[in-house]
């Protein structure tokens, strides 16, 4: 029984440092949100009783609108907290490969596989869509991907490669709008052609660099 019990705690204990952590996060940028949660809890909750009220049956009403106005205010938090932690790692130094690497559905990013002085960077993904070169940094970053395309072409040749700037002008993707532009591309590779292309691009290998911290949810959804 004891062991069956320390079992459960780890196995819930992760969860909630996750959910706490985000907590954290968002608080940091947007210290109302705990007052917001309230709010959104005790409207739905109120709306729910009233209607309880209205049809003659208040407790029942406020029962079953309980869980509705946890999932209600769950919703909201979760909405906030994507927003939230895509603006603690804006600017960062490799923020679009934190972002990249939350991908885990379909996608393979190796981070920095270029990197000069300016601390311009690139970043290789494989996925469906074939081989996705994101750069972050200035115009010099424009050429390091194209170096990196060349090299992906002796490596992978007759693979689609697909150039992705990160940054807020005109033919950038925002670090906001970067996971869901890449998960959006389209299918080109079997997932038989995939494997092989990660296959072959292992041994080009990557750098190392510094991964902002910090959650960084999957499709801006926490459990």
């Amino acid at each position: 029984m004891f062991k069956k019990k320390n079992k459960e705690a780890k196995i819930k204990t992760p969860r909630f440092q996750t959910f706490r952590d985000a907590y954290k996060v968002t608080k940091s940028v947007k210290p109302w949100i705990g007052i917001a949660l309230i709010l959104i809890f005790v409207v739905v909750l109120v709306v729910g009783i009233s209607l309880g009220i209205i049809f003659g049956h208040p407790i029942y009403g406020g029962f079953v609108t309980i869980p509705l106005a946890a999932l209600a205010a769950m919703f909201f938090f979760t909405r906030i907290a994507g927003s939230a932690a895509y603006s603690t790692i804006e600017g960062q130094i490799g923020a679009g490969a934190s972002v990249l690497m939350a991908i885990r559905k379909g996608w393979t990013t190796t981070p920095a596989v270029a990197v000069n002085r300016q601390q311009d960077m690139v970043h290789r993904s494989v996925g469906r869509a074939g081989i996705v070169l994101t750069g972050e940094g200035g115009f010099a970053v424009r050429q390091m991907i194209a170096d990196e395309k060349k090299k992906s072409e002796r490596f992978a040749p007759g693979v689609p490669i697909i150039e992705v700037f990160v940054g807020d002008g005109d033919g950038q993707v925002p670090i906001r709008k970067l996971q869901k532009h890449v998960t959006k591309l389209p299918k080109k590779l079997s997932a038989h052609q995939m494997r092989e292309v990660r296959a072959r691009l292992k041994a080009v290998g990557g750098m190392s660099l510094p991964i902002p911290k910090g959650p960084m949810p999957k499709g801006v959804k926490i459990r």
